[in-house]
């Protein structure tokens, strides 16, 4: 949902160089990013590390079929990314095919990400329920009158719905952390292999822990 043609990162990364040793910020070349390129940073951030593919599923999804990614348009950009110092790569051996590129956020790309998220959290929420709002008003609108009031309730009876799921889903990724027993990496909750080391994640190889 993040608008605008670029999102401006030059005064976050000033405001964190005078917080953190600046040479961590020394490989970042690039101080505005598509709202698509700021996408990506984030779905790799929830997920820890992603290959291209899996990417490409995960923002699939995440634009619900308003929008398919394909690989002309991602490879391109993760190697823009990587090249301006928000995401580093490492080939790891997957144990059902050959080696795999996983991307995964540097120290100053998830520095940038928190501090942009967090000084527009509050703007953005507001944001999508503006959209929410507008977008079920002219949903409802669209039919008859005579059928105005249950529509209504049908739309209200969906986004609570909609509202509950989200709910319930950001506990669930913030108050465990799911651990690859072989090297300790923190990874997704329904993954089947861990992406940093490729081993099959059985029951014996997963291991959680609250916060």
């Amino acid at each position: 949902m993040w608008l605008g043609k670029f999102l401006d990162l030059e005064e976050d990364i000033e405001e964190l160089r005078s917080e953190i040793k600046q040479e961590i910020f020394a490989n970042i070349t690039k101080s505005k990013l598509t709202p698509l390129e700021f996408t990506i940073v984030e779905v790799i951030f929830n997920s820890q590390a992603l290959s291209g593919y899996d990417l490409m599923l995960a923002l699939n999804k995440h634009f619900a079929g308003t929008w398919e990614a394909k690989s002309g348009t991602i490879y391109p950009i993760l190697s823009k990314l990587e090249g301006s110092g928000f995401l580093k790569s490492k080939m790891v051996k997957s144990p059902i095919g050959p080696l795999r590129k996983l991307y995964t956020l540097t120290k100053a790309g998830e520095e940038l990400l928190k501090l942009k998220v967090n000084k527009n959290y509050l703007e953005q929420l507001l944001l999508i329920e503006n959209f929410i709002v507008d977008l079920s008003s002219i949903y409802i609108k669209s039919h008859p009158q005579e059928d105005i009031k249950e529509i209504s309730k049908e739309v209200q009876e969906l986004l609570n719905r909609s509202f509950e799921r989200i709910k319930d889903s950001i506990p669930s990724t913030l108050k465990f952390k799911t651990k690859c027993s072989n090297c300790g990496s923190e990874i997704g909750r329904k993954v089947i292999y861990c992406p940093f080391c490729g081993i099959q994640l059985t029951q014996t190889a997963i291991k959680e822990s609250s916060e």
